[in-house]
């Protein structure tokens, strides 16, 4: 037998085996090294925050942005009203005083209105209840078109004020006409991809809940004659704060009443 022959067999072998060996502990090493650990979803984030919402609305997987212009009141229309006294204004706008106040009951339902509204007020059926401020005695709404508020719209917005007898005795209403439908219908940002805006810029505290998704109009473009106006998710959180995001770029839009503008 050949031992010398045999040794170097053993040590080539051992030699390949330590080499291979090497290989394997460099690749898990550097596998260990550079993995990258696996991002939670947003799902799983909101429920870490305790964050909850309510179900997702079911709309349209495509929109338009909407072309509409402040309607200009004539004295004919305004002659079919009954039971108030109405002046024009500049024409852009109907003030209306109440004959006979509209007595309100001390804990107000939206519904007390609905039937005034309907009989009593230009195009009433295309308003929908916005809020009630008792420090300034007033009732709001906006218009709406296909079933979408115009959020913040001062063309578009009708406001009932009431006395220290809870009692209603004038309003003041204006109203936007529809131009067109401007572009291709586009993707619309989904509610939840909305939601994650908001949550990403810190807008959604832990331990939030998420109220209402509603989607609307804002004003995207004022010009002298006519307005641009842009799909709009308004996210409503713990039944009192409203905040919105544009439905086409994922932008938040922080909007007050008459005036909103897009940022970054």
């Amino acid at each position: 037998m050949d031992w010398s022959r045999i040794k170097t067999i053993f040590i080539l072998t051992f030699l390949v085996l330590d080499v291979y060996l090497v290989y394997q502990f460099m690749n898990t090493r550097d596998a260990a090294q550079y993995e990258i650990p696996k991002e939670a979803t947003l799902e799983e984030k909101l429920k870490n925050d305790d964050i909850t919402y309510v179900e997702l609305p079911d709309v349209k997987k495509k929109e338009q942005y909407l072309s509409v212009r402040t309607k200009v009141f004539t004295t004919e229309e305004m002659a079919k009203t009954k039971g108030q006294t109405v002046s024009l204004g500049d024409g852009t706008s109907i003030e209306g005083k109440l004959e006979k106040p509209f007595k309100l009951t001390s804990k107000f339902q939206p519904a007390e209105l609905s039937d005034f509204i309907k009989t009593n007020i230009f195009a009433g059926e295309q308003y929908k209840f916005w809020n009630k401020n008792d420090e300034e005695k007033t009732i709001t709404y906006y218009q709406e078109y296909d079933n979408k508020t115009f959020y913040y719209n001062s063309n578009a917005k009708l406001t009932f004020f009431f006395n220290e007898d809870n009692e209603v005795t004038s309003y003041k209403q204006t109203y936007v006409e529809i131009i067109d439908e401007l572009s291709d219908a586009e993707e619309l940002l989904p509610p939840l991809r909305a939601l994650e805006t908001l949550y990403k810029k810190g807008l959604i505290k832990p331990k939030s809940e998420i109220t209402d998704f509603e989607l609307g109009y804002s004003t995207l473009v004022s010009l002298t004659a006519s307005h641009v106006v842009t799909p709009t998710w308004r996210i409503e959180v713990n039944g009192e704060e409203n905040l919105f995001v544009h439905a086409f770029e994922g932008r938040v839009i922080p909007l007050s009443d008459g005036e909103n503008k897009i940022t970054e």
